[in-house]
């Protein structure tokens, strides 16, 4: 609570985007198999939605699947897709009871068939909530976004393309840009994440691992937010 009244409640980001890293390492200092990092982290998912919307936070954008995780066990990433398959069936009601509008970056036609489903119903039945948006990246590339803009606009023969026109051929059309940016466990690179959005970002980086980062981990990064100035390239 203390930290919470730290925060200027009229100052707060519009859109905070979070790289959720660390549950492998979460897992591996408890000695346990990598599928309870990632259990733990969605418990941590579910309380800084929940947070974000206390707050009214406009737009909240997770990084929870990346192009290149597809590398990873297919052991791995079969457990990942039950998770997120298991999260939506669960949170559905509450998404509804909070007004919250589920929308996805990243091609989430390469998921597999069932967690496509759920996700797809999830999406169409909570289109019309006017409160937060909860952005989950699936199947997302930053490079891989801004390449399929570029084909799209070619493919459309437009003669000229300013950079209102060409944000409106990216997966995130209509959002704003994310306000503040927050990694968690140390690690310093944005890992092909929102690259042409993060122009003006500000960057919060944490040591704090995701399934341990708590409503007070996000009061703190906000705080830390509200402490910069933010000139946009002037003085």
């Amino acid at each position: 609570m203390l930290l919470l009244e730290k925060i200027d409640l009229s100052k707060l980001p519009k859109h905070i985007a979070i790289i959720m890293d660390g549950n492998g390492r979460w897992a591996k200092k408890k000695n346990l198999p990598r599928v309870f990092g990632h259990r733990a982290g969605m418990k941590s998912v579910q309380k800084i939605v929940e947070t974000c919307v206390q707050l009214k936070i406009e737009v909240l954008t997770l990084y929870a699947f990346s192009t290149e995780n597809w590398i990873r066990p297919k052991t791995e990433i079969g457990a990942l897709m039950t998770l997120l398959q298991n999260y939506l069936k669960i949170e559905f009601e509450r998404m509804m009871d909070n007004n919250i509008q589920l929308r996805t970056i990243g091609d989430i036609s390469k998921l597999p068939k069932t967690p496509h489903k759920e996700l797809v119903k999830v999406m169409q039945k909570t289109k019309s909530n006017t409160g937060l948006v909860l952005n989950l990246a699936l199947n997302y590339g930053s490079r891989q976004e801004i390449m399929n803009a570029i084909t799209r606009i070619l493919e459309s023969r437009k003669n000229k393309v300013d950079q209102k026109t060409f944000e409106s051929y990216l997966d995130t059309s209509g959002l704003p840009d994310p306000d503040l940016i927050i990694r968690t466990s140390g690690e310093m690179r944005l890992s092909n994440f929102l690259l042409w959005q993060c122009a003006y970002s500000e960057l919060y980086v944490t040591p704090v691992l995701w399934p341990d980062f708590k409503p007070e981990n996000l009061y703190e990064a906000i705080a830390d937010f509200q402490k910069r100035e933010r000139r946009f390239g002037g003085v």
